[in-house]
C-alpha cells in the first residue's frame, strides 16, 4: 500500500489530515525546520499530535532539513533525542550529519529531503551507504527517469504529488537571501519568486497593461500520474502545504485519498473527478511539472497567480445531537440564514439548506459574521465532528 504523506502547521491541522485520510503527516518544530514562519510545533504539541497519530494508525514526521552552518549544530542531537521521546516516527534532513545521527543514536527512521537533489541512481547508492530509509526524490523527474530510478533500489522512495514548485533546484534558492537578507536554505523565505514585477526591454517598461511577470511554476498537480506511479511502486505520496489552510489540507488529502484507493481498487472514474474535488480549496493555477518532460512555457506563472476556489469554507461541526438534531459550528467565514451548505466530511459528502442560525445564547442571527465564533443551527442530516460546511 502506498502512503499518502500530507502537511500539517499546527496541531489542528494534523488531526484534520489524519481524519480525512493521511496515512502520515510531516510538520516542523521550533528548530531546525525550513518553515520557521509556519505555525510550528512545540515538544508538547509534537507529543500531543503523536499520540493522535498512533491511535488513528498513522505516523508522524518531522522535517530538520535546514542547510546547516556551524552555529546550527548546537542542540541538534538533544533535539533528536526529544523528539524520539515525543514519539516521532522519522526524520527527514538533507544534512548528512542529522541523517547519521538519527541512524547512530535514535530508532527513528532517517528520510533524505527533497533538498538533496536526488536525481539518479548513484545518489541513492551513496546515501544507501548511511542506511538511510526513504529517499525523497527531487521535483525535477519525469515518470521515464522515476521509472529508471525506481529499478535500481530497493529502499523506500517519495515522490512529490501535488503543491509549490519552486523554479531553483529543489528549493536551493537564493533569490530571498539576495533581495531580503532571509535565507531560504534556512527557514526565512520570502517567496521572492512570487512578487509582482514590472518587466523592462532597457527603460522601456513592456507590460503597460498593468500585468505583472511572475518568476515562479504552476503548482503540480499529478492526479493524471497517480495510476503510473503507483505501478512503479512508489511507497509515499507528498503533498506540499506546511502553511495552507485547514481547509486546503482536508480538501486535497481527501482527493488524493480517494483516487487513490479506486485506483487500488480497479474503479478510478474520470480524472476530473478529482480534479474538480481539488479545485473547491483555493489553490495557484497547476501543471504537470516535469512529470511528462521538461516544462514548457505553459508550466510557468507569468501573470496571475491564483485561481479562485469554487467553494467558501464557511465553519467546521464541532458537535451534533442526534435528537434535537442541533449542530454546533465554528465559523470560519461569513454565511448567512436560509444558505444551501456542502457538508463535507471524511465519510460523506452531501447538501443541506439550513434556516435560523443562533448564536450561544439562543438569539436569532441575521449573518456568521465573527471568525471562529461558536452558532449552531437545526437539520436532520446527521453530521459528523470535523465535517466541513462549504457554500454551495
Amino acid at each position: 500500500m502506498v502512503e499518502l504523506l500530507a502537511p500539517a502547521g499546527d496541531l489542528e491541522k494534523l488531526k484534520i489530515a489524519i481524519l480525512y485520510g493521511a496515512d502520515a503527516v510531516f510538520i516542523g518544530g521550533l528548530k531546525f525546520s525550513l518553515r520557521s514562519r509556519a505555525s510550528n510545533f512545540t515538544l508538547d504539541d509534537i507529543k500531543q499530535g503523536c499520540i493522535f497519530a498512533h491511535e488513528h494508525h498513522a505516523k508522524v514526521h518531522v522535517t530538520c532539513n535546514i542547510v546547516m552552518h556551524e552555529k546550527d549544530i548546537d542542540g541538534i542531537l538533544e533535539y533528536l533525542k526529544a523528539l524520539e521521546e515525543a514519539g516521532v516516527d522519522c526524520i527527514i534532513a538533507s544534512s548528512i550529519s542529522i541523517l547519521k545521527l538519527v541512524k547512530t543514536h535514535t530508532k527513528m527512521e532517517a528520510h533524505v529531503s527533497t533538498q538533496a537533489s536526488i536525481l539518479n541512481q548513484e545518489a541513492i547508492r551513496f546515501f544507501e551507504e548511511y542506511h538511510v530509509d526513504r529517499i525523497v526524490l527531487g521535483r525535477e523527474l519525469s515518470l521515464e527517469e522515476i521509472q529508471l530510478v525506481r529499478n535500481s533500489t530497493k529502499t523506500d522512495l517519495e515522490v512529490f504529488i501535488h503543491g509549490g514548485m519552486c523554479a531553483s533546484y529543489s528549493g536551493r534558492c537564493m533569490l530571498s537571501n539576495n533581495m531580503t537578507n532571509r535565507d531560504a536554505n534556512r527557514g526565512g523565505c520570502a517567496h521572492s519568486c512570487r512578487w509582482n514585477y514590472d518587466l523592462y526591454n532597457h527603460q522601456n517598461q513592456v507590460n503597460l497593461e498593468g500585468d505583472y511577470f511572475a518568476m515562479s511554476s504552476k503548482d503540480l498537480c499529478a492526479v493524471e500520474a497517480i495510476p503510473k506511479l503507483i505501478e512503479l511502486g512508489m511507497n509515499s505520496f507528498k503533498i506540499e502545504g506546511r502553511m495552507k489552510s485547514l481547509h486546503y489540507i482536508a480538501t486535497i488529502v481527501k482527493a488524493y485519498r480517494t483516487l487513490i484507493d479506486d485506483v487500488q481498487n480497479g474503479c478510478i472514474k474520470e480524472f476530473s473527478f478529482y480534479k474538480n474535488m481539488i479545485a473547491k480549496a483555493e489553490n495557484r493555477l497547476t501543471s504537470t511539472g516535469f512529470l511528462y518532460g521538461l516544462p514548457t512555457i505553459n508550466e510557468q506563472l507569468y501573470d496571475l497567480n491564483l485561481t479562485l476556489p469554487s467553494k467558501d469554507f464557511v465553519g467546521i461541526v464541532l458537535e451534533y445531537d442526534s435528537k434535537t438534531k442541533k449542530a454546533t459550528i465554528e465559523q470560519r467565514n461569513f454565511f448567512v440564514p436560509f444558505s444551501s451548505l456542502e457538508i463535507f466530511g471524511p465519510n460523506h459528502n452531501s447538501e443541506i439548506y439550513i434556516k435560523e442560525i443562533y448564536d450561544l445564547d439562543g438569539c436569532s442571527m441575521d449573518a456568521a459574521r465573527h471568525p471562529r465564533q461558536i452558532v449552531y443551527f437545526y437539520t436532520d442530516f446527521s453530521l459528523e465532528k470535523n465535517d466541513l460546511l462549504r457554500l454551495k
